[in-house]
């Protein structure tokens, strides 16, 4: 083995500049120690080329799964033990918890510690040390999100600009995107009028309060290496060796940082995937890696296409959905694991089926030994969750959700529910406390504990009383803003409620409430959350819209009672055993033995917002190749033909990613059923169905009646056999 080493190296130094102070005979002593031939045997001639380059820029595409922690830590750990001083090397990553780990295990490989952190930590400690040449005290403060948004009210007020929640975060956001993007603040396209106005106010009353906020971190730090060359240099001088993790994910303010940091030597292992780039929307530029070698003279690329995690037919698939992209570097992933089973693809007939599948799914794969806590849920969107938390919980099935909160607990269906709450009781005064200023109609702690104790004082429920004030048959006080914005609330509340009286459907009277209550208006005051929060006030009505459908006699108390014993019988889990759902932005970096993809629609994914934009649905194709990539052994795409959308169905197109995989790949379980004359799924004979009253059963006969598809089963748990109607019995189909 060290003979090995030796002839690698020696292979490598005609293509690796090694630096001044040391020799092919200093590299390779000692290499016969115990850590380099354990290290060596791990990796394979991919890994291992990236892992003794030396001097001179190196970009390494890591493929996913292909092992990417271990060769920045090994060659970190190489590097020291080639007698590289500690202190010269510095490694940056993205996430704390990832710098954490990166230095853990380089100092379990090689016991030293070196420079391991995030690009915002690096700067605050670039700043804490010179900051004062900027005209600062070294013990500034960082503020954060809500400190930084008071200043932006101060500066709005002191500017006579009418202070509204919408505008403080509209405003902060373009800030934060001129200091990343490191923009000419007189150049941004679609800002506020004043924004530079505010800018500049906002950014003296930092400096007045020796503060500085997270995105000045970066911005500081690079305006500081521009303006003093001499505090670059001793940077520069310091850090001999740059290492920069997830190098796609970097925005303009890191690359600038990074450029300036590794000049002259331009020692830059880079390591990243363009594949797995998407976190546009956040600031991230694909270009920085796509331009690498442009960028940096001399530099050199290694492509890591081995997958130590997934089957091979997994890994072929994502290669032919990927290669539709043009912004790219050629990479082709392969796994020495076998081809293992073909992707599962299942085109429901309604949103309803695509979730049933997914539930009977994870059953199956669970009755083969596969654990809850290696099974995953992914979506789009998080509104998609709901229809799945449904069934999971109908079933007893713990899950959690990674990176956001259930369904039933987010602000947006609560303060919804709410409302619904005030409509069938009028009692609830917590309910009318939540929504009277939703949107803002002028009733603060004064106002409301007036009413509160009027309420008390007249022996009424908290509507008949506003019912009461504006017919002024009972007397309070209240300002014209007041009066109106009550008047407004109770006449959404009474119209709702003439609805339910003409039995109109509760999707309808929850889609109106919405509407006259201007609650959307409310929605739109934080415009980053907008899109988001009305994607599931939408998929609320859609609840309703089915919920409604599947009850003889539905009406609005039994709707809350239900959706409130679903919120109440959600409890944290800390037992690995629990599916995990998530957006496929919160899978990156993640493996499961068993990943569900679903809602495989156009306009849903690939998203509606991005269809008419070349370079968006691009990431969007990125998107869908990090969630395909996750899974490892098992992997299920899913879609509907039907799906509600604000309580309206609507006939669904499959999603154009799904095109993009060939036939080979893909084992199509849907055409178990065949489409009848009259429009309804058949079901094969000989298929296993499960029906609510006599268990499970076999389809022994399908056949039309004067009341639709009808299917003679026999349930051998009961041994009988029975006919049955298609659209009344619901039955399931077993795996």
């Amino acid at each position: 083995m060290a003979l090995a080493v030796r002839s690698f190296l020696l292979r490598t130094a005609s293509t690796s500049h090694f630096f001044h102070s040391h020799s092919l005979l200093s590299i390779s002593k000692g290499l016969e120690n115990c850590y380099t031939i354990h290290m060596l045997q791990e990796l394979n001639s991919q890994q291992i080329e990236a892992v003794y380059h030396i001097e001179g820029p190196l970009l390494v595409l890591a493929g996913a799964g292909s092992g990417k922690t271990r060769i920045v830590t090994s060659r970190v750990a190489h590097l020291l033990q080639m007698g590289v001083p500690a202190t010269e090397i510095l490694a940056v990553t993205f996430t704390n918890k990832a710098a954490e780990e990166m230095q853990n295990r380089i100092h379990s490989l090689a016991h030293h510690r070196v420079l391991a952190c995030t690009f915002h930590s690096l700067c605050a400690r670039i700043l804490r040390a010179d900051i004062t040449s900027l005209n600062y005290t070294n013990n500034f403060t960082i503020y954060d999100e809500d400190d930084t948004e008071k200043i932006v009210k101060e500066c709005l007020t002191q500017l006579n600009i009418p202070v509204e929640k919408g505008i403080v975060k509209s405003v902060r956001s373009q800030i934060s995107q001129v200091k990343n993007d490191l923009l000419d603040i007189e150049s941004m396209a679609n800002a506020h009028e004043l924004l530079p106005q505010i800018y500049r106010l906002y950014q003296d009353k930092l400096r007045n309060y020796q503060a500085v906020d997270f995105d000045d971190l970066l911005f500081l730090t690079v305006t500081l290496f521009r303006e003093h060359p001499e505090v670059l240099q001793k940077y520069q001088n310091q850090w001999s060796f740059l290492l920069i993790d997830e190098y796609q994910d970097t925005n303009a303010a890191q690359y600038e940082l990074v450029r300036l940091l590794a000049f002259p030597r331009n020692n830059l292992f880079a390591v990243g995937d363009p594949d797995q780039s998407i976190y546009s929307w956040r600031g991230a530029r694909i270009h920085n890696i796509l331009n690498f070698q442009q960028d940096f003279a001399g530099a050199r690329v290694i492509t890591l296409e081995q997958n130590y995690r997934s089957q091979n037919t997994i890994l072929q698939a994502a290669n032919a959905v990927i290669s539709h992209n043009t912004a790219r570097y050629e990479k082709n992933l392969w796994s020495a694991k076998g081809a293992g089973q073909k992707i599962g693809l299942f085109i429901a007939d309604t949103d309803r089926g695509e979730a049933e599948f997914v539930i009977r799914t994870l059953k199956k794969h669970h009755r083969q030994n596969v654990s809850l806590g290696e099974m995953a849920i992914f979506y789009r969107t998080n509104a998609q969750s709901r229809t799945f938390e449904d069934l999971l919980l109908r079933e007893g099935i713990p899950y959690i959700i990674i990176g956001g909160i259930s369904f039933y607990q987010r602000r947006e269906i609560k303060d919804v529910l709410s409302m619904l709450r005030i409509v069938d009781g009028g009692a609830d005064f917590l309910a009318f406390q939540r929504t009277i200023n939703l949107p803002r109609r002028g009733f603060g702690a004064v106002a409301l504990n007036k009413l509160h104790q009027l309420a008390f004082e007249s022996n009424l429920s908290i509507y008949p009383l506003c019912e009461a004030i504006l017919e002024r048959t009972i007397d309070c006080t209240l300002s014209q803003k007041q009066r109106e914005g009550l008047g407004e609330y109770v006449k959404a509340i009474r119209t709702a409620r003439g609805m339910l009286h003409a039995k109109m459907p509760i999707h309808e009277v929850l889609h109106a409430l919405i509407e006259n209550s201007r609650y959307l208006e409310h929605l739109r005051e934080d415009p980053e959350s907008y899109n988001e929060r009305k994607e599931n006030v939408a998929e609320l009505i859609s609840k309703a819209a089915t919920w409604e459908e599947e009850r003889e006699h539905p009406d609005l108390c039994n709707f809350l009672e239900e959706l409130s014993l679903k919120s109440s019988a959600e409890e944290t889990l800390d037992s690995d055993e629990v599916v995990r759902m998530m957006t496929l932005h919160n899978s990156k970096g993640l493996e499961f033995s068993c990943v569900m993809l679903v809602g495989m629609e156009e306009e849903l994914f690939p998203h509606v917002n991005s269809r008419d934009e070349p370079h968006q649905l691009e990431e969007e194709r990125r998107l869908f190749y990090v969630g395909m990539t996750r899974a490892k052994d098992f992997l299920y795409l899913t879609a509907a033909k039907n799906r509600y959308l604000w309580g309206t169905p609507r006939i669904m197109r499959p999603s154009r990613f799904l095109y993009e995989i060939p036939n080979e790949y893909l084992e199509k379980l849907h055409q178990k059923a065949e489409q009848s004359s009259d429009g309804e799924i058949r079901l094969a004979n000989g298929t296993r169905v499960e029906h609510r009253d006599f268990g499970e059963g076999i389809i022994l006969k399908s056949y039309s009646t004067s009341l639709g598809l009808t299917y003679d089963v026999y349930f051998s748990d009961a041994e009988i056999e029975r006919s049955l109607v298609g659209k009344y019995a619901k039955l399931r189909v077993c795996d």
